[in-house]
């Protein structure tokens, strides 16, 4: 460690993991050290939210994937992750110093640069799209993705509450089961439990209230209980580990909060695990607790001769104590230990496709199914939407008439069971029978039925377009879209014709003919398609849905094709006319002569998506289009006719006010720094704010006049300049 110089000003925790490093004769020390050195000089200016030097983030979360036995590359690729995001280092940088497979872990950890994407879904779609790519070219990304994400939500205390939310959200919702479905335990139960501390800190605070009450008594009962399964087992067989746990926060807040249980009828809040050396030992000691104690009905579990998706295998039985005290008992060998508490990081073959189909490849099937159910869709929200879909946690698992079990997210349909075997089978499906009974196609198989589809193979039969709102997984719909797109383009076509001009209709675009096929050739080439019918069939067979296009074909119509002569419908109006009778203008269809002010929720500013709503006996208030307060599908929402178009009149110049946050370190001079710099570059303040926030930092809240989206990011820019500052953000819900 020579060529390392450590800031005596902080402990970044790296010379402590380096000599547990330098213990394991896997490791390549002088690759690791180089990194590191790379890191701590790239990130050398950067602070967390925290206030704290950034290298010790990629310290920490190399730390985590070392406890999980990962190899060289990753921790290399940990180190340097936020590397090329953040820094001046590029990825052939990195490629040229560590390699191919460490340049590949880091882009794929790598958020998407900038790329012209108009709302926050479509950021996070195509991000998760491109972590999805590259899983399917080395798994090990989404691990050092996960570990990234678990430190991130260590540390999430520093962050603003809104963002405290939105980040336990999409941990909830993407990380924790991508966790579970690679079968890296502590991990998704530690993530679930962050997640759910910031999103309902109330039922948290219940939850280890009742938990801590329970705390002394149920040490006592656990010790007792594992000493007399011991007393029983261990002189039987050898090389015995008995040991005990709590049920974590989040599995006890599904059962109460969404199941509606009782904490009393939580059978599982304490379970005793046993490990023995083989497979007999592990139906031995299931034969010996089950005459211990009583077994409760309908609770027993065999994973290993049915593993899980993700490996997982153990016994699960539920039992009830000489005292009447439910608890579970999981039963598994030292190999299944090993899967069932680092699952695909145990083993050492990371990349699918390489060294021939094994146990390994079909594990990992999952992340091919939702690839490929991506690449049917242009919608991010949707995409979205199926891959929390087909994430889910809760899975059962389905038998087909020759005994091959089909594991499906909870709530899927014998629809989706059908396309789960394959494609084919799905398109000709005609109806379904459940342990030999005739049931409905929305109907929700369950765990341990045998279901048989029914085909035909009737020419032209195929789906139905109504069942792309019955089926649950995002791999279903994709497939029944293709077959759409495939089989039936003519009425795709005229669907699509009907369902775009009935758009048009609603939002008041009026056009000649020859105007209307000029205006839809224009909408077809800005949405890649080479002619109109590939639109429109595009249009009707769902691959994209017109409602998220309008407000950008409503844009496009008024500034170039909405006939001049027409005034009824248009009007300049100024920007806080009560007051100001200022010229900075907007323009709203359909009003005329209408106060019109500023939605402070969102401060939109000229440059952004816009919408107006009617306010009863007080105006027009303007919204930014993706303000938390503006529907997603404004016809769905109560009162669809007070929401009207507006946009920016370009030929104004217009000053809007602005409220942004400036987090620094806390200094003497840092607020006259920040000021300064305003002053220079002559932006206007109208209120300033400064106030000591936690460990050493301070946050300065300014109100400023900029006149367009690129103006407040140039304000941005110069302020980051200010020595201290590390984080700009607009407030409250901009």
């Amino acid at each position: 460690m020579s060529d390392t110089v450590y800031n005596e000003e902080y402990n970044d925790g790296f010379e402590e993991f380096f000599e547990e490093v330098k213990k394991n004769p896997q490791y390549n020390y002088d690759k690791i050290e180089k990194a590191y050195n790379l890191a701590r000089d790239a990130h050398k200016n950067q602070r967390r939210r925290s206030g704290e030097p950034y290298i010790m983030h990629p310290v920490a979360v190399a730390k985590i994937l070392f406890k999980l036995g990962m190899d060289n590359e990753c921790i290399i690729g940990a180190l340097l992750h936020d590397v090329v995001e953040d820094t001046q280092y590029d990825l052939d940088y990195i490629k040229k110093s560590f390699g191919d497979e460490v340049a590949l872990l880091v882009d794929g950890v790598t958020k998407l640069g900038q790329i012209p994407l108009s709302t926050r879904e479509e950021v996070q779609a195509e991000n998760i799209r491109k972590m999805f790519i590259a899983m399917n070219e080395d798994i090990r990304v989404i691990i050092i993705k996960l570990c990234d994400r678990l430190h991130n939500m260590r540390t999430l205390q520093h962050m603003p509450e809104y963002k405290q939310r939105e980040k336990s959200l999409e941990t909830l919702e993407i990380y924790a089961p991508i966790a579970h479905r690679l079968g890296i335990r502590p991990i998704k139960e530690e993530l679930e439990d962050l997640a759910i501390y910031y999103l309902d800190p109330i039922a948290y605070k219940e939850i280890e209230k009742n938990l801590s009450m329970k705390k002394e008594q149920g040490e006592k009962f656990l010790s007792e209980i594992t000493k007399q399964i011991s007393d029983k087992i261990e002189p039987v067989m050898n090389n015995v580990q008995i040991t005990s746990r709590v049920k974590s926060v989040h599995g006890i807040f599904r059962k109460v909060y969404i199941k509606g249980k009782n904490f009393e009828q939580i059978f599982d809040i304490y379970a005793v695990r046993i490990i023995v050396d083989s497979m007999i030992d592990c139906y031995n000691a299931l034969g010996i607790v089950h005459d211990m104690f009583q077994p409760l009905p309908g609770r027993f579990k065999d994973y290993i001769s049915m593993p899980k998706p993700n490996m997982y295998q153990s016994l699960h039985t539920t039992v009830l104590s000489k005292s009447g005290v439910p608890f579970e008992i999981q039963i598994r060998t030292w190999d299944m230990h090993k899967t069932a508490e680092f699952g695909i990081a145990a083993h050492w073959k990371y990349k699918l496709g390489k060294g021939g189909k094994d146990k390994m490849d079909n594990n990992l099937e999952w992340i091919h199914r939702i690839l490929e159910a991506g690449n049917e869709t242009d919608n991010a929200e949707e995409l979205v939407a199926n891959i929390k879909g087909d994430l889910s946690i809760e899975e059962v698992y389905v038998f087909t008439p020759r005994g091959d079990v089909k594991s499906l997210p909870k709530g899927a349909t014998v629809i989706d069971f059908a396309y789960a075997i394959h494609s084919a089978v799905g398109n000709k499906m005609v109806g379904a029978k459940v342990n030999g009974k005739i049931v409905n196609l929305d109907y929700q198989v369950k765990t341990g039925e045998i279901v048989e589809i029914l085909t035909s193979n009737q020419q032209g039969k195929g789906p139905s377009r109504d069942w792309l709102n019955i089926v649950k997984t995002g791999e279903s719909r994709s497939k029944i879209r293709a077959w759409f797109k495939k089989e039936k383009r003519e009425e795709n076509i005229v669907q699509g014709k009907a369902e775009v001009e009935r758009e048009f209709k609603r939002n008041f675009i009026r056009l000649d003919s020859e105007q209307y096929e000029s205006f839809i050739n224009k909408i077809a080439e800005r949405q890649h398609f080479n002619d109109i019918d590939d639109f429109y069939a595009a249009v009707g067979y769902g691959g994209i849905q017109i409602t998220r296009l309008m407000p950008g074909i409503k844009d496009e119509y008024n500034r170039n094709w909405k006939p001049k002569d027409i005034t009824s419908s248009r009007s300049v109006m100024n920007i806080e006319e009560s007051s100001s009778k200022s010229t900075n203008g907007i323009v709203v269809e359909g009003i005329d002569n209408c106060l019109i002010k500023m939605a402070r929720c969102c401060s939109p500013i000229p440059g952004e998506p816009i919408i107006g709503f009617i306010n009863r006996g007080t105006g027009l208030t303007i919204h930014r289009r993706d303000c938390i307060n503006v529907p997603i599908d404004i016809s769905l929402s109560p009162e669809p006719d007070r929401w009207v178009n507006a946009h920016w009149d370009s030929s104004v110049q217009v000053a809007a006010r602005s409220t942004i946050d400036v987090y620094a370190i806390d200094r003497d001079g840092v607020v006259l720094d920040i000021t300064t710099k305003m002053a220079n570059a002559h932006v206007k303040i109208h209120s300033i704010n400064a106030r000591p926030i936690n460990d050493g930092n301070c946050l300065t809240t300014m109100t400023i006049s900029v006149n367009s989206k690129e103006h407040l990011e140039s304000v941005a820019k110069l302020l980051r300049k200010v020595d201290g500052v590390y984080h700009i953000e607009r407030s409250g819900n901009q």
